[in-house]
Order: C-alpha cells, then sequence, then structure tokens
C-alpha cells in the first residue's frame, strides 16, 4: 500500500488557512535562502508537489526551448511518484518566484540549464526529498502550525482546486491528474470536509 493511501486512511496532515499562507511567507522572506525557501513553500501549496518532487525539479522541466520560464512545469516521471509525471500550469505567484530565482541562478558559475536543479542548498548543487521533509517541519514548529507536515501544502492546493472546481467547469478528474494520483479516491481522501459546505448543499436541495 502506497504511503500516500496509509496516510488518507490515518491521521491526515492540517491544511493551511488563507492566513495562514500569508504568514509563512512572511516568516520565509526573513529567512536564509528567504527566495528559496518561499519558492519550496509555494511549491507545495500552489502547485501541490511532493517532497521528492521539489528536491528533483530541474530548470529544464519549468523553462521552455527558449530559455524563459514557462507557464507550466513539465514533471518528469522520474522526478515524480511512479508514474505520476505530469504538467503542472503556474500559480502566477509561483512563476515570479521562479523568474527570480531563475535570473540569479542563471548567472551562477556551474550552471547547466539542462542538468542543474531549481532547489540546491550552500553546498550542494541538490538536495534530498528528507531535507524538504524537515524544512517543512521546522518552518511549522517555528510558527506553532501544530499538524502540519509537508504534506500540508499539498493537501491544501488539492482542497482548494476542489473548492474553485464548479467555477471554472472542471471535473475531479482534472484535480486528479494535477496531483498525479493513479487513482480518483487517494485524491478524494485529500480533500478536507466542510461541515459549513455540506449544510449549505442541503438547503439549496
Amino acid at each position: 500500500m502506497s504511503l500516500e493511501v496509509i496516510m488518507g486512511l490515518g491521521k491526515q496532515s492540517k491544511i493551511l488557512t488563507d492566513k495562514q499562507v500569508k504568514i509563512m511567507l512572511f516568516h520565509l522572506s526573513a529567512t536564509r535562502m528567504s527566495l528559496r525557501n518561499q519558492l519550496i513553500f509555494l511549491l507545495s501549496a500552489k502547485a501541490g508537489l511532493r517532497a521528492k518532487e521539489i528536491s528533483q525539479l530541474t530548470w529544464k522541466m519549468a523553462v521552455d526551448s527558449e530559455g524563459v520560464v514557462s507557464n507550466a512545469i513539465h514533471l518528469t516521471d522520474i522526478a515524480s511518484k511512479g508514474k505520476s509525471g505530469r504538467v503542472i500550469p503556474l500559480n502566477k505567484n509561483v512563476k515570479d518566484l521562479l523568474v527570480e530565482l531563475f535570473n540569479n541562478e542563471s548567472n551562477r558559475v556551474g550552471f547547466d540549464i539542462n542538468l542543474s536543479f531549481v532547489i540546491r542548498t550552500e553546498r550542494s548543487e541538490s538536495t534530498s526529498a528528507q531535507s524538504i521533509v524537515n524544512m517543512f517541519a521546522n518552518w511549522y514548529k517555528d510558527l506553532g502550525f501544530v499538524g502540519c507536515s509537508s504534506h500540508s501544502g499539498r493537501r491544501t492546493f488539492i482542497t482548494n482546486l476542489a473548492k474553485k472546481l464548479s467555477l471554472v467547469g472542471g471535473t475531479m478528474r482534472d484535480i486528479q491528474s494535477l496531483a498525479g494520483h493513479n487513482n480518483l479516491q487517494t485524491t478524494q481522501r485529500y480533500i478536507e470536509i466542510n461541515t459549513d459546505c455540506q449544510r449549505k448543499l442541503v438547503d439549496l436541495v
């Protein structure tokens, strides 16, 4: 059984409120390598990437043939989980950070658009999924966000997509595709249930 299914059956990471997202971005803006850290957070909360996917994301997956940051991330199966590679349209805030980081990184000695990772450390050209998990754990601990983990941003992303689905005429299959899930049930487990919304829906019947 996959880790995601296990998490779906057990206690899930808390989703983030809009206020918590803003608080986190403000907090990260004052950290060392702040641009990188804000991007890591938004790749989770606004693009739904897993910790492994954040660590394995290369510039080749985010830049088009003309060497410009694209409007979508073309995540390969190698960088993802199993065969869950996918194309993820970029939220404006995510793209803005990617563009800024790309402008900084592309002038760095040793940068290779085909090989360089988007997320690196001061001492290494790449980082690991566990390091990303640890970063999230430390950030949430710093802010006292109890019950949050590296999966909180991803759950928040999927839940927010579900809330806005009817506004664009989409289906749960669209969310499943963006999340990189093999089956719809896994996607549904990620979505936070809103009892207030349920009451309003029943009143409309």
